[in-house]
C-alpha cells in the first residue's frame, strides 16, 4: 500500500511536468492508484465527498468575492487612483515604487486578484517607470510583488481554502493575516527606502516642474474621491466577518453588491462591465471548484493507502523537534511554489503535514499565517511563477524575461525575511483575533 502512496506521488508529479492541467493530474493518480489499491471501495466513498463540496455553504463565498474583485478591476477605478499616489509620493527617491506598494495593499483589500492586479499595474505603470529612468528590473520586481499582496491580505482566497482544509474560522484567519500582510508591505517600502538612498540613480524622483503642474489640493481631492469608496468597501466587509456581525458568504454579497454600486456611482457601470465581470467570474470560479473536487480523489486515495502514515514515519526521523518539523514543511511549499500553483500546494502538502503538526502541539491558525505568507513567493519564484507570466504579457518590448526574473529575486528574499519574523514572534499574527475573542 504504502508503494502505491510514493507511486501516486511520482504520478502525479510526472503528468504536470507533462503539462497536464492540474486537475486532472490530480484525478488521473488518484483513480489509477487508488483502483490499484483498494479497488471499487473508492468509487463508492467518492460521492459523499464530492456532495460535500458542492453542497458547501461556506464555498459561496468564493464566487462572490471573486466578483466583488473584478467588478472593481472591470471599472478601471484603479487607474486613477495609482495616478494620484504616483504623484503624492513622486517627490521621493523610488517613490513611485512606494507608490505602488500601497496600492498594491488597496487591491489586495479589494481585489484580491494576483493576475488583475499585475496586470493593471503593468499596463499603467511600467512604461511610465522606465520612461522616468526607472532600471527595468526594480520596477519589474516592485510590481510583481505589489501585485501579489492580496493573497495574504483579506479579503483572500487562500485564506478561504485554508479555512476549510485546515477547519478554521475564516473570520479567524482574516483577522490573524493583517499583520503578516502589512507587515510585508511594510519590509517591502523599507526596502525600497533604503534602495533609493543607496542607488539613487535606480529609482529616481518625479521631476519638480512635472508635480509642480498639479496642485496637491487638486490631488488630495481626487485621491480622497477614488479612494473612499473601495475603502468604505473593504472595512464594511472585513469588519463585518471580523466583528462577528455576518458570516463570510453573507459578507460576500455585501461586497458583491456594494462593488456594483461602488462602479455606478463612479459613473462607469453598464452591461458590458456586468457581462465582463460575470463571465471572468464564472471562469475561476469554474476551476477552483474542479481542482477542489479532483483534490477529493487524490486525498482519499492517499489516506487509504496509508500516505499519512509515510509521513508521520518521514517526521519521526527529523532530528530537531517541532520547530524542524514546521521548516521542513515551509521547505517543501517553497520547493514546490517553483512548479505548482497555491491551490494544489495547499491541497496537498498542507493535508499531509497538517495532523502530525497539531498533535505536536502547534496553533493551527499561528501555522495558517506562516502557510500564507510562504505561498506568496510561489508567484515570484521562477520557471512558473505566474506573476511573471502576467507582467510578461503585458510588459513593453524592450523589457525581456531576465529582467523580470532578475527583479524578483530580492523580493522573495524579503519574503523569506518575512516568514522568519512571523516564525520568531508569533503575536504578529495572534494578536488581533485574540483582541476581538476569537
Amino acid at each position: 500500500m504504502s508503494t502505491y502512496a510514493l507511486m501516486m506521488l511520482g504520478g502525479f508529479f510526472v503528468l504536470l511536468m507533462l503539462g497536464i492541467p492540474v486537475a486532472v493530474s490530480l484525478a488521473v493518480s488518484g483513480f489509477v492508484f487508488g483502483w490499484l489499491g483498494f479497488g471499487e471501495t473508492l468509487f463508492s466513498l467518492l460521492p459523499a465527498r464530492f456532495y460535500g463540496i458542492v453542497g458547501g455553504y461556506q464555498w459561496m463565498a468564493i464566487p462572490l468575492f471573486v466578483f466583488m474583485g473584478v467588478m472593481l478591476e472591470k471599472s478601471r477605478l484603479a487607474d486613477d487612483l495609482l495616478d494620484v499616489m504616483g504623484h503624492l509620493a513622486g517627490g521621493l527617491k523610488g517613490g513611485m515604487a512606494i507608490g505602488i506598494v500601497l496600492f498594491g495593499v488597496l487591491m489586495g483589500a479589494t481585489t484580491g486578484i494576483v493576475g488583475a492586479t499585475i496586470i493593471t499595474l503593468g499596463l499603467l505603470t511600467l512604461p511610465t517607470l522606465i520612461r522616468r529612468g526607472y532600471d527595468k528590473s526594480v520596477a519589474c520586481g516592485v510590481i510583481c510583488a505589489s501585485g501579489t499582496l492580496g493573497q495574504i491580505i483579506p479579503p483572500s482566497l487562500i485564506l478561504i481554502l485554508l479555512s476549510d482544509i485546515m477547519q478554521l474560522s475564516v473570520g479567524t484567519l482574516f483577522a490573524a493575516a493583517v499583520g503578516p500582510g502589512l507587515l510585508l508591505a511594510l519590509v517591502y517600502i523599507a526596502y525600497l527606502v533604503v534602495m533609493g538612498w543607496l542607488r539613487p540613480a535606480t529609482m529616481p524622483a518625479i521631476p519638480q516642474a512635472e508635480r509642480d503642474a498639479v496642485s496637491r489640493r487638486e490631488l488630495w481631492t481626487r485621491f480622497f474621491k477614488v479612494l473612499v469608496p473601495p475603502v468604505m468597501l473593504v472595512v464594511a466587509v472585513l469588519g463585518s466577518i471580523v466583528g462577528g456581525v455576518a458570516a463570510p458568504t453573507e459578507a460576500a454579497s455585501m461586497g458583491a453588491v456594494g462593488a456594483v454600486l461602488v462602479t455606478l456611482f463612479s459613473g462607469r457601470f453598464n452591461m458590458k462591465v456586468l457581462k465582463d465581470t460575470a463571465l471572468e467570474t464564472s471562469k475561476i470560479t469554474a476551476v477552483m471548484m474542479l481542482i477542489l473536487m479532483t483534490a477529493q480523489v487524490f486525498a482519499l486515495a492517499f489516506r487509504g493507502l496509508h500516505g499519512e502514515d509515510l509521513i508521520a514515519a518521514m517526521f519521526d526521523q527529523l532530528p530537531g523537534g517541532v520547530n524542524t518539523a514546521i521548516w521542513f514543511l515551509m521547505a517543501i511549499i517553497f520547493v514546490l511554489g517553483f512548479f505548482v500553483e497555491w491551490i494544489e500546494i495547499s491541497y496537498i502538502a498542507v493535508p499531509l503535514f497538517l495532523p502530525i503538526l497539531t498533535s505536536m502541539g502547534v496553533d493551527p491558525v499561528w501555522l495558517a499565517m506562516l502557510i500564507t505568507v510562504n505561498l506568496q513567493s510561489s508567484f515570484l519564484t521562477p520557471p512558473f511563477g505566474w506573476a511573471l507570466f502576467y507582467l510578461k504579457g503585458v510588459a513593453p518590448p524592450e523589457v525581456n524575461i531576465k529582467d523580470i526574473y532578475k527583479g524578483v529575486v530580492p523580493f522573495i528574499g524579503l519574503q523569506a525575511l518575512t516568514l522568519i519574523l512571523v516564525f520568531l514572534f508569533p503575536q504578529i499574527a495572534l494578536w488581533l483575533p485574540k483582541a476581538i475573542g476569537w
